[in-house]
């Protein structure tokens, strides 16, 4: 059920973090992925390291088109390039975002406000209408975007970045029941806090850190292949009936 030989999948920020574990993890159930953020020589090494780890006998493999999220131009050419070398897009895994600004909301600057939402928000609706049309067409296709459990709970200094990442939830439940009748399926997945560069500032906080793990049942913070696995299951047939969803994954945070 959580086979994926045969598809293809295009995945931004997948050179390093989450969105490289959820390549990873696809490589290894049959997936031919995309490799794609910023510097194509980050991107290079990632794809390279997928290939060579391929046992015998795959269908898995990786390809590297850089990308720059905030240009829609850009992400046109990320669309149209996988297509000229892999073929149709059977998943699109929205993982790139970034975040400029840690602080109270009073301080956060237009620009920085802006990116946020830009690159957040605005990137995955473009990516997501350049991708539907085929997958419209083939009435078959799954949209995974990687959001936060931000966008669940108030926060002192990511304001901006939890609004971001709560849009982003709302995007999947619209892409959902517009896209339902023509067998797509779209879902979320709200990770808790994972040791990836992008968190570093707030794993490496030793007052953070004890806030976000002392209260969760796991007592620990996540690692960026226990979101790949929820991403799988998404894309393959272990996933077909779930679809305008937000799935949770942050070793019991938010329950407490």
């Amino acid at each position: 059920m959580f086979d994926l030989s045969g598809k293809n999948v295009l995945i931004t920020g997948s050179s390093k973090g989450i969105g490289k574990a959820i390549a990873e993890q696809m490589a290894l159930a049959g997936a031919k992925v995309t490799i794609s953020s910023r510097k194509a020589d980050v991107c290079q090494k990632v794809a390279d390291d997928i290939n060579a780890s391929l046992p015998e006998g795959s269908t898995g493999g990786a390809i590297v088109i850089p990308c720059n999220i905030n240009e829609k131009e850009s992400l046109q050419n990320l669309v149209d390039e996988t297509h000229k070398q892999l073929g149709q897009i059977d998943v699109l895994v929205c993982n790139a975002a970034l975040n400029p600004y840690f602080g109270p909301s009073s301080g956060i600057p237009d620009d920085a406000f802006d990116k946020i939402m830009s690159a957040n928000i605005k990137s995955n609706h473009w990516l997501c209408n350049m991708v539907l049309p085929e997958m419209v067409e083939r009435k078959d296709g799954a949209i995974v975007i990687v959001s936060s459990i931000g966008g669940l709970r108030g926060s002192k200094e990511l304001g901006a970045y939890s609004i971001s990442k709560a849009a982003d939830m709302q995007l999947v439940r619209n892409l959902a029941v517009e896209y339902g009748a023509d067998n797509i399926r779209v879902n979320a997945i709200a990770p808790g806090l994972i040791q990836t560069d992008f968190a570093r500032a707030l794993w490496e906080n030793p007052e953070i850190l004890k806030r976000a793990t002392s209260r969760a049942p796991l007592q620990r913070i996540g690692q960026p292949e226990e979101i790949a696995g929820i991403a799988v299951m998404m894309a393959s047939k272990a996933g077909t009936f779930l679809t305008g969803q937000t799935i949770t994954v942050d070793g019991g945070q938010t329950i407490t």
